[in-house]
């Protein structure tokens, strides 16, 4: 198990010195308990399907499950990093032309999958810049994969490029898996990295950014987050 990593912010660098820390963790497994409550209460409130093995890791393949809590214990955020290996990506089931043109090419694949955040939070955007942040860590600075790709709702494409910087690469296609129609979206790891050297640890300048990335970790921050992962 990777150990879990208390996200602080100091007062002298960060406007959320009174927030509560968030508690940052990750690990190979099933998506159960808590984590599995979050994600079906958020996705049933899109009217979406949730099954435990789509948001789930698989050990072979490196794959990786991220939670967020808060001060009191509570589960606020949840993230899954599915490598491309042996049982490719949920993603191929609707875009398999897509991503074999990338890997054709040579360009390494991963997906995000199961990101829910508790809307009752105390800070939201800050609990999804952290929890996407981390799982930027594993797949690109500790796996060195070259980019991301996501299944997003039609009526989410907006938000996703526009907090996140992803680009949208097809039209809608009927998704029987939540039975939906989806996107596939995406962006290069280079892009995020950097985005977040040029603005994380400023929160000051959301409004500037319009993005998201202020709210992930500075440098320093960040690489103290890396170093717990090795």
């Amino acid at each position: 198990m990777v150990p879990v990593m208390q996200a602080r912010h100091s007062a002298s660098s960060n406007s959320f010195a009174g927030a509560a820390a968030l508690a940052l963790n990750s690990d190979f497994g099933a998506l159960d308990g808590d984590a599995l409550g979050l994600v079906e209460r958020r996705y049933g409130d899109r009217g979406l399907t949730v099954t435990r093995e789509r948001y789930s890791s698989r050990n072979q393949d490196g794959d990786i499950v991220c939670t967020a809590r808060d001060r009191d214990q509570k589960i606020v955020g949840t993230l899954s990093v599915r490598f491309d290996g042996s049982g490719g990506l949920h993603a191929d089931q609707l875009f398999h032309a897509e991503l074999d043109e990338w890997r054709a090419a040579g360009v390494t694949l991963c997906e995000f999958g199961g990101l829910a955040v508790d809307k009752h939070s105390h800070d939201p955007k800050r609990v999804l810049a952290q929890i996407f942040h981390l799982g930027y860590l594993h797949a690109h600075r500790r796996a060195r994969v070259d980019r991301l790709v996501i299944e997003v709702n039609p009526r989410h494409v907006g938000f996703y490029r526009r907090c996140l910087g992803l680009v949208p690469y097809t039209a809608a296609r009927h998704n029987p898996r939540v039975d939906a129609p989806a996107v596939l979206m995406s962006i290069d790891f280079a892009t995020i990295r950097e985005q977040i050297a040029l603005w994380g640890g400023h929160p000051d300048s959301l409004a500037s950014a319009r993005s998201l990335y202020p709210l992930a970790w500075d440098e320093a921050t960040e690489a103290t987050m890396l170093a717990r992962l090795a």
